[in-house]
């Protein structure tokens, strides 16, 4: 039986997996500290794949709270990594434009990527970076 959800609850739904990841007990790690138990945070199992999901959507509430991000503006930053994925996946959600410079020597995978939620790319010189 398939579930039909509005595009706001499957929006937020997607934002709600942001942080929500499990703790993997280390055991290797431990195994010569007895009483001692290690847990690490699975992060990739955030939508974007990454730990940068957490920080960006938290500058972005954090925008929206303050009135600092308003729909008429552009989430401009400078990346070439997990953090410009992160944006351009909220912006998509939030409904923000999404303006990101990279360097132009980023993998093909990453800019689909980018190009999939949206997001407007700036390629700069890599020598230079992003």
């Amino acid at each position: 039986m398939l579930l039909a959800l509005s595009k706001s609850s499957r929006s937020q739904s997607l934002l709600a997996q942001i942080g929500n990841t499990p703790l993997i007990r280390l055991e290797r790690v431990a195994s010569d500290l007895p009483g001692v138990e290690i847990l690490g945070k699975a992060e990739f199992f955030n939508p974007g794949g990454s730990v940068k999901d957490r920080p960006a959507l938290n500058m972005i509430l954090e925008g929206e709270r303050t009135g600092r991000l308003l729909p008429e503006r552009i989430l401009l930053d400078a990346t070439s990594g997990n953090t410009g994925i992160a944006y351009a996946m909220i912006g998509a959600v939030r409904g923000y434009r999404v303006r990101l410079c990279l360097p132009a020597n980023a993998s093909e995978e990453r800019k689909r990527m980018l190009k999939a939620y949206g997001a407007e790319m700036i390629l700069t010189d890599a020598g230079e970076g992003s």
